[in-house]
């Protein structure tokens, strides 16, 4: 082997040997230190703790409050629905609902003010269009038909419910007459209101 001359630069102490291999550096220790990778050469996979753990209750919270506002604003709009669909007087008794309601069928003939009449829950336009309809072909088909009905009598109330009856007559101009006997179930809510009829 030669020696080095004398004075001249020597290479640092640390350094391998020529033809060893490399040795890793010593590892780090401390708090922004990252890990050693075990015996393998492979490092496991981990998950972030951070965001993911904050991100669930955030999202939970979030849809909780999206559900119940729809709710809320549901629960409104039903409420302003029917609270306007029935915010007319309604009738100050039974007998007058009934009564107002077979004049808006078989003298006025209109559908829109017999369903003004009728309470929510039964508010059928097309059916009661379809009676309307019934009566007005009656009128075409007999000579000069007239309606006429007893004074609706109220056979039963209990607190915000009667049933109310009468008897709905038709004369024609050759005097054919007959009969029809009715039966109203009228509820108070602003007023009273027909609800069914049979």
């Amino acid at each position: 082997m030669t020696q080095p001359p004398a004075g001249g630069p020597t290479g640092p102490t640390d350094l391998p040997p020529a033809g060893s291999p490399a040795q890793p550096p010593p590892p780090v220790t401390g708090h922004g230190a990252p890990p050693t990778p075990p015996e393998g050469g492979y490092r496991p996979q981990h998950s972030p703790t951070g965001p993911s753990r904050k991100r669930g209750p955030l999202l939970a919270s979030l849809t909780l409050a999206v559900v119940l506002l729809l709710c809320a604003g549901g629960g409104v709009a039903a409420f302003l629905t029917l609270r306007n669909t029935e915010s007319g007087e309604g009738a100050p008794d039974p007998s007058v609902a009934v009564d107002d309601f077979l004049t808006a069928i078989y003298q006025d003939r209109d559908a829109a003010k017999a369903a003004d009449l009728v309470c929510t829950a039964a508010r059928d336009r097309d059916k009661i269009q379809a009676k309307v309809s019934e009566v007005e072909e009656y009128v075409s088909t007999y000579q000069n038909p007239r309606f006429r009905w007893d004074t609706p009598t109220v056979d039963n109330e209990t607190g915000d419910r009667a049933t109310v009856t009468t008897t709905v007559t038709v004369t024609t101009a050759d005097e054919k007459i007959a009969d029809q006997d009715l039966r109203f179930t009228v509820i108070r809510k602003t007023g009273w209101w027909v609800c069914e009829v049979a």
